[in-house]
């Protein structure tokens, strides 16, 4: 059956987003095969590039099929599918003809990880892509920012309410900084710079202007972190067999965020929880040090001391490290192995 004898009101209202924006231009649209329902590679329906000239020249990619672009089948009747689209505004090099296929495939990719997990974007959100966004590229652009598209502002559809969320590459500097600050606040301050928060692989990390790191130095101590919860791969939880010294394990990759994490959650009242594998560690204030353990979910009070002493200690360096005022906690960090797409180590931390 044909796009022509289906139900497509849902893709018919994200064209006429695209057009009062754009016009009659004809853009470059990249359809899917085979289905992904039936077995196909490629989760999204279609994406649409448009050539654009100002502010700067860039690619301007618009998804087809986080939302429920044929018949309404979500019970939520007022999202439509994922409730968004995704966007992604790319620096078009004056040799550039053709939208390159790395960003297509990245786009099929943030596809795969929702279609796969469940979870959604949401403009504030970001994601450590462990790697260049752009495979065997010369990039310092390792993570992904999200935040609403600027130029297209969220519509209502037949099956139900639908944003556009634009993601943007950034540094891993600008990821951290985000993380102990919040997302929005540190792309206000570098916005000047990205225009429509345009992403260019040649660009270098924003927060070596001076005042831009000193907006988000002062954002994240006045304001602290709005990251309260955080997915640490190699967490793990050691309980000895005597009950005398209990072992945090932390991956050295994501040890020095913990720590600044700590900083920017605890001193300002909040707790902050970690997310592993198999257990989850919550760290909450406390008048004297202590913990409780509830089944997968081990419960860390810290008062002053033991926070500012902890978060010291969480650094990217491998080693067993005895909490100072608390000697039946101990830390242990160990080595983080970045690996590419065929599993190969790249890059070992700590």
């Amino acid at each position: 059956m044909s796009e022509e004898e289906l139900n497509a009101d849902g893709w018919a209202a994200i064209d006429e987003a695209l057009e009062q924006l754009y016009g009659e231009q004809e853009q470059k649209h990249y359809g899917t095969a085979i289905p992904y329902m039936l077995g196909g590679p490629d989760p999204l329906n279609g994406i649409s590039v448009y050539e654009v000239r100002e502010p700067l020249p860039h690619w301007h990619f618009v998804t087809y099929g986080f939302s429920e672009l044929y018949e309404k089948e979500s019970e939520d009747p007022e999202h439509s599918g994922y409730g968004f689209e995704l966007t992604f505004r790319l620096f078009k090099p004056a040799t550039e003809d053709e939208p390159p296929a790395w960003a297509l495939n990245l786009l099929q990719n943030l596809g795969r990880y929702v279609f796969n997990s469940g979870n959604v974007f949401r403009s504030g959100d970001y994601m450590d892509a462990n790697g260049p966004i752009a495979l065997e590229a010369d990039t310092l652009l390792t993570a992904l920012a999200f935040i609403a598209d600027p130029l297209l502002p969220a519509i209502d559809t037949p099956n139900g309410r639908l944003e556009f969320i634009q993601l943007v590459g950034i540094t891993n500097d600008e990821l951290l900084a985000m993380q102990v600050w919040n997302t929005l606040g540190v792309l206000a301050e570098m916005t000047e710079h990205l225009p429509l928060y345009m992403t260019d692989l040649q660009r270098d990390s924003l927060l070596k202007l001076p005042a831009i790191a000193e907006a988000v130095r002062l954002g994240s101590e006045s304001e602290g972190s709005n990251t309260g919860a955080l997915y640490v791969d190699q967490l793990a939880w050691e309980n000895p067999a005597d009950g005398s010294v209990h072992t945090l394990q932390l991956g050295a990759k994501q040890a020095e965020i913990v720590g600044k994490l700590l900083r920017g959650r605890l001193l300002k009242g909040r707790t902050l929880t970690l997310a592993g594998p198999e257990i989850s560690v919550s760290f909450e204030t406390g008048d004297t040090p202590g913990f409780e353990i509830r089944g997968e979910l081990v419960i860390l009070k810290l008062d002053e001391a033991a926070g500012a002493a902890l978060s010291e200690i969480s650094r990217p360096s491998a080693g067993l490290y005895p909490l100072p005022g608390w000697p039946e906690l101990a830390i242990r960090i160990v080595p983080t192995h970045i690996t590419d797409s065929e599993g190969t180590i790249v890059k070992t931390i700590g």
